[in-house]
């Protein structure tokens, strides 16, 4: 009687063409600190939680403690959105080990970083969308607190990006054509620097990253150094707060990758292939940073109203019952 009742069970929970496995136990995911992150990783919470059944839930993170955390603990289970250059040896000792499993990129073009303009200085002068262009205009950036200097703004103090801006700014000789690395004290104080140059129209000259809410908002244009990426260079020199010769660069993509523990990947293989799939363009990721910041919305309103307004794109990442799911539970949202 007992192997009828299992035989029965078995064939009831069997699972037909195109379904996803329903269950995958408890799972950890790594809320980071940052708009992106804690989005996505509420995306992942929603999805595996009514998609999958699974009993998911976030715990905070960052990037160097979490990604040791997995590494030497097994936990949380994902890491949604890890920038992977600064932890570039961890992470392929804890693939090798197989303690780590890459299971795609999150940000699909990779984070991008380097040195801007707004775009209607590039409309009205085409060469400030070159180092050499910016050089001989150099006087159209006025320093805020001395007329007679130029304006770089760099990377707020105490980031790895001052390091590399910094040394940049010096392999540029920009010291040399009349400008002076300006530090805006904080993240905030960079965006609004952008924000009252953009206002006003006028010039502005300084690092900056994406996926951001202000690279959505306020249309900008990268330098372009001249110089092609030398990846190495950067990884050895740029990237090293040491860096005695900093050599001109364009700054490398920087891969940007779902990471999950191996356990995690074996044990729910279906929610893995769903990690496998979700990802975003910067593009995209930046429209979605300006709602956030345009609505003040939390991870979990974020996602919600991706969800329910953006089916066109997570559909695809799901098998059609898992997709099903979701939007039930969306509809009591």
């Amino acid at each position: 009687m007992k192997r009828l009742v299992t035989a029965a069970a078995l064939i009831a929970g069997a699972l037909l063409p195109g379904q996803a496995q329903a269950a995958c136990g408890k799972v950890m995911i790594a809320d980071m600190n940052w708009p992106s992150a804690t989005f996505m990783a509420n995306v992942d919470m929603l999805i595996l939680k009514h998609g999958y059944g699974c009993d998911a839930e976030l715990v905070p993170g960052d990037t160097m403690p979490t990604a040791t955390s997995m590494i030497e603990k097994g936990e949380p289970d994902i890491a949604p959105e890890l920038w992977s250059n600064s932890f570039a040896k961890q992470l392929k000792k804890g693939t090798a080990e197989k303690r780590l499993r890459i299971a795609g990129k999150s940000l699909s073009d990779g984070g991008e970083e380097g040195y801007w303009v707004p775009k209607y200085m590039v409309e009205k002068d085409p060469t400030l969308a070159t180092i050499d262009g910016i050089k001989k205009n150099a006087k159209l950036f006025k320093h805020p607190e001395d007329p007679d200097k130029s304006a770089f703004v760099g990377c707020p103090a105490g980031w790895n990006c001052q390091i590399t801006s910094g040394h940049l700014f010096n392999a540029l000789k920009l010291a040399k054509a009349g400008f002076e690395l300006v530090d805006p004290g904080s993240a905030a104080g960079l965006d609004g620097s952008i924000a009252k140059a953009y206002e006003r129209k006028e010039p502005w000259f300084g690092y900056y990253w994406a996926p951001t809410a202000i690279l959505g908002k306020y249309e900008m244009v990268k330098v372009d150094f001249g110089s092609g990426i030398d990846e190495a260079h950067f990884m050895a020199c740029i990237s090293q707060a040491d860096c005695a010769d900093p050599k001109p660069t364009m700054y490398p993509p920087s891969p940007v990758h779902t990471v999950t523990t191996e356990s995690f990947a074996g044990e729910a293989p279906e929610a893995y292939k769903y990690l496998t799939k979700r990802a975003f363009t910067n593009a995209d990721m930046n429209k979605l940073l300006v709602w956030i910041e345009e609505n003040q919305a939390d991870g979990e309103t974020a996602a919600i109203y991706f969800l329910k307004n953006h089916e066109a794109q997570w559909t695809p990442w799901l098998m059609a019952d898992v997709a099903a799911k979701v939007k039930k539970a969306l509809a009591g949202m």
